[in-house]
This record gives C-alpha cells, structure tokens and sequence, in this order.
C-alpha cells in the first residue's frame, strides 16, 4: 500500500527527473581502513577526529551533485549535518558495522542506543540497513537476519519512512575468501544474489528501496556487446529486474569500491533491467581519501576534482539509461468534508 510519508521520503531521495544518484557516506571499516592506509598507521590507530574531517570533506565537495546522501549516526552526522544542501535527501544508516561472525554465517544488528523512531525525529528521509545474507547460510543464521529485517519493517511502517535494504553476499568464515571487509566476495554466484533479493523482496519485509549488488563480480562483466557473453549476463541482471518489478519496488545498485569505468558497466546492465540508479560510495570518494589523507587541502581538491568528475559520469549516464522512478499518492476517494482526513490518518 502506498503511504504518504514513504513516497514523499523516496521523493526526497530522487532528482526531479526520478532517478537515485546517491552517494554513501556511512561507512565505517572501509574509512577506517582509507585513513591507515594514508597514515601508514594500524586501522585501530585511527583517530575519530580523523573520520569526522574525513567525512566532512565529502559532504562538502559532493553533496551538491547528489539528489541524497546516506549518513551513518556515530560519524558523519555530528561532521557534517551542518553541510547538507536542502535539498539533499538524507538517508540514514541503522546498523552497527560490527557482526557476529558465525560457522554458519553473519548476524547483523542495530547500532546501540540507535532506532528508526530517532531518524525519523531528527528529520532523515529513510532508513538504510545492511544485511548480510546468503540463501545457503545456517537455517538459525537466515532465520535471525530474516526477523532483523522484517522487525525493522514494521517500525519503518510504523514510523511512515522509507526502508532502503542492502544485501550483500559473504564468504563463511573458513573458507579460502573469508575477509570481513566491505568487498565483492569473488566466490559468489548469481543465484545467491538473485535468490536474496527473491526473499527480501516479499511483502512481509516493508522494503520501499532495494540497494543491490551486481550478480555477478564487477571485475569479469564483459562489455554490454551483445556477445554470447553479454547476452548471458544480461540475463541475471534481467533476473533481479523482474523480481523487484513483480513486486513493485525500485531497485539501485551499489558500487562495491569498483573501479569507475567497471561501475558504469555494471550499471550498464542494471538499467536494462529497469534499475533506477546507484548508492555509491568508495568508487567515488575512496582515493581521494586514501591517497592524500591527512593533508585536507589535497583531499579537497582530490574531491572536488577527480571524484565530482566520476559521480557526474554516473550521474550523466543515469539520467541517459536509468528507469525513472515516479511518485503514486494514495487516492483520497473517501474525504468528502472537513476532517475527514485527519480522522482516517494514522501512523
């Protein structure tokens, strides 16, 4: 059902023209890991006060060619709220980077002392999580992911604001590829994208905003070319594509940290599948930081050069293929005098 405070919160989210160029900033290891390698310092050296600059400087060299950012509590926003143009959308991220790391798979959590009420108060557009999730993972591990979505569907519902989920597929901890970086796991298979996103997809999760991952690994997507090759990659995009449009949700794709040119290929697909645009983060910000941290003129600079050059290809190619997203108001068939309305509302 469309509600009113959903669709004007993913409204917030778009351009005028109903695309989704989004940038993320709410990422905590991969900043973390950005600024050490800058510093030549251990991640657990690295100082707050480092990642609030840090992320300072992307609101301000970014947020002006974005329809929305996506901040994290704990960081971004005591750096740099100040900062966000109005109208930027504001996403805000729920869950706390930290996992439980199990035989059987990850669970995921809410950050502490943190809820989809708060966003809601301080003014944020919609609510992001991430959720790690594989299909063939620990029945009890897919089960506890399952209810951690769902339950924090039912507070977007009961909040009227937007639930943008993340999916990303992992190596078990064991395995030959086991990392716990934020990275393309390169033993994934299409179907364990294309089936999380099939789960997640059903009605009882609330999900308003899908931000996807490619289906297939970023680095070996050959040229959209119409090859044999190419053909049989469209097809998994095409996969995804229907599952979203069956069920009516607008899908994004996420960038990974992928190199521009191997981003806009995977976008490339997506929007022939009928995605509606990115949320992406270190393909556009990640050297700027990581190459000349902690000398803020040349981060600066870097941003203001090299990455609003790479979002404004992104966004130049979303606005040329990306499938543009429109907001549907519920009908108000039943208000026929004063107070109708009020007294039907509720939330």
């Amino acid at each position: 059902m469309t509600t009113i405070g959903k669709t004007r919160g993913l409204a917030r989210l778009a351009d005028a023209d109903g695309h989704f160029r989004m940038v993320a900033l709410d990422q905590r290891p991969p900043m973390f890991e950005a600024i050490a390698q800058a510093k030549k310092i251990a991640r657990d050296q690295v100082a707050y006060a480092d990642v609030t600059a840090a992320k300072r400087l992307l609101v301000e060299a970014l947020a002006p060619h974005c329809s929305s950012m996506l901040f994290d509590p704990n960081f971004a926003v005591p750096a740099a709220i100040d900062l966000l143009p109005a109208h930027c959308g504001l996403i805000m991220t729920l869950e706390e980077h930290r996992v439980e790391e199990t035989k059987g798979g990850r669970k995921s959590r809410v950050i502490d002392n943190w809820n989809v009420a708060k966003i809601r108060a301080m003014g944020g557009d919609a609510v992001k999580v991430l959720a790690w999730y594989r299909p063939d993972a620990d029945a009890a591990v897919n089960a506890h992911q399952e209810r951690f979505v769902r339950e924090i569907g039912e507070e977007c519902r009961r909040n009227d604001i937007p639930y943008v989920l993340e999916l990303l597929v992992y190596p078990f901890a064991g395995s030959a590829n086991h990392t716990a970086d934020y990275v393309e796991s390169p033993g994934k298979l299409p179907s364990l994208v294309i089936e999380s996103v099939r789960e997640f997809a059903k009605p009882e999760y609330g999900v308003d905003l899908l931000k996807l991952e490619s289906p297939l690994a970023a680095n070996s997507l050959p040229h959209r070319d119409g090859s044999a090759a190419a053909t049989a990659a469209q097809k998994e995009f095409d996969a995804v594509g229907e599952i979203c449009s069956e069920h009516g949700i607008p899908w994004v794709l996420l960038s990974g940290g992928a190199a521009q040119d191997k981003f806009e290929r995977v976008l490339e697909y997506a929007y022939a599948a009928g995605a509606g645009g990115f949320l992406a983060g270190r393909t556009i910000w990640l050297d700027a930081v990581r190459m000349h941290f902690p000398d803020i003129a040349a981060v600066s600079a870097a941003l203001k050069e090299q990455s609003v050059t790479i979002l404004n290809s992104l966004s130049k190619l979303t606005k040329q293929r990306a499938h543009s997203w429109q907001p549907s108001f519920p009908k108000f068939d039943h208000v026929h005098q004063e107070g109708d309305f009020a007294r039907a509302y509720s939330r």
